[in-house]
């Protein structure tokens, strides 16, 4: 009851913060967006990856004319891997200037084409708006962004909870047993801790391989320490206190004191720096990706956008590299923001 009030406090004090309220409210806006990228995005296919060279480097708010023509091939994709990873269209799309529709068909101008062609068969016409312009390969940038939302926030989530698995789990052992357990895992986590964090990352990633589950493994053990380090130094404190006392001299085991009564007491600091660790981990993401040890093509990440438009930067297209930069800018704000109103909600003194 005396945790569950806790919490309650700690959410109404987190309400009364605006700011963090509002970056609560935008992640969570994220985390639908992410989810459901394959429905609110243009693009539908794969990994947000129809290609059109014809139309590469267009301004946002462009029109485009579609005809679209249906496959011989047909390749049906099932429910849920269609719902989540994206589904192989049945059309085959064509960007046109003009057309004019026939007895049997359409005749029409290939886009930035003078060259008439004519089809003979069932078509659509469709227009379609690029509200975010293409990329250099003529692929709608808006469906990338939405697709890349989902990478940085699923590297984000199971990094932090490779993280959290190690370093609580050490720092409850170090910071209750003490002693020669304490000066072995504390070794250990000084040795990572002096190693520059990116560094690590980029030989981990080299060791196993470059991929986006790579990517997980990569970050997650590298962002373990401070975990560590911050419930340890909890533990040690509380294990002085009279209600640890009094389980030691009911005889219960160290297991039911470490992890009924320590454990939840230190699930307040942890949750704070989470919310760190979450924002590191979008920004190590987005750095590998860039270096190309991340997420690898076709894949959309948002570091390997700002890859592969960097370059644009000088020119009137500088939008392409900047759109995916400020995405990372304000979701790592919005972790840093949210990690700050945890910190003052969970803090007593308060």
């Amino acid at each position: 009851m005396k945790n569950a009030s806790l919490n309650r406090l700690a959410w109404q004090k987190l309400r009364q913060n605006k700011v963090a309220l509002s970056s609560l409210i935008f992640i969570a806006l994220c985390v639908f967006m992410g989810a459901f990228a394959v429905v609110l995005s243009p693009d539908s296919s794969p990994m947000a990856n129809e290609m059109h060279i014809e139309l590469a480097t267009k301004k946002p708010f462009t029109k485009v004319i579609f005809l679209e023509i249906q496959k011989e091939e047909q390749n049906s994709t099932p429910f849920l891997e269609g719902l989540f990873y994206g589904k192989k269209s049945v059309l085959k799309r064509i960007p046109i200037d003009a057309f004019t529709a026939t007895k049997n068909g359409v005749s029409y101008f290939p886009f930035q084409s003078e060259i008439e062609k004519i089809y003979t068969g069932d078509y659509q016409i469709k227009t379609q708006t690029f509200w975010l312009g293409t990329d250099k390969y003529g692929r709608d940038l808006l469906s990338r962004i939405l697709y890349g939302t989902r990478i940085s926030l699923s590297v984000g989530f199971i990094a932090v909870f490779i993280s959290l698995f190690i370093g609580i789990a050490l720092g409850l052992i170090a910071g209750y047993f003490r002693g020669r357990t304490d000066d072995v895992i504390m070794w250990f986590i000084n040795v990572i801790w002096s190693i520059p964090t990116l560094l690590m990352v980029i030989a981990i990633t080299l060791a196993l391989g470059k991929g986006f589950w790579q990517v997980f493994v990569a970050v997650g053990l590298t962002m373990w320490v401070e975990v560590a380090r911050i419930v340890r130094g909890q533990v040690l404190v509380i294990r002085e206190l009279e209600y640890d006392e009094a389980g030691k001299a009911l005889a219960y085991k160290s297991f039911r004191i470490i992890f009924k009564h320590i454990l939840p007491n230190v699930i307040g600091p942890v949750i704070v720096i989470s919310a760190a660790n979450f924002a590191a981990a979008i920004l190590i993401e987005a750095g590998l990706s860039f270096l190309g040890i991340g997420a690898q093509p076709p894949m959309p990440s948002w570091g390997g956008m700002i890859k592969d438009h960097y370059a644009y930067i000088i020119m009137d297209k500088a939008y392409l590299a900047i759109i995916p930069g400020l995405a990372i800018m304000s979701l790592v704000l919005a972790f840093m923001l949210l990690g700050n109103g945890l910190r003052d909600a969970f803090d007593v003194k308060n």
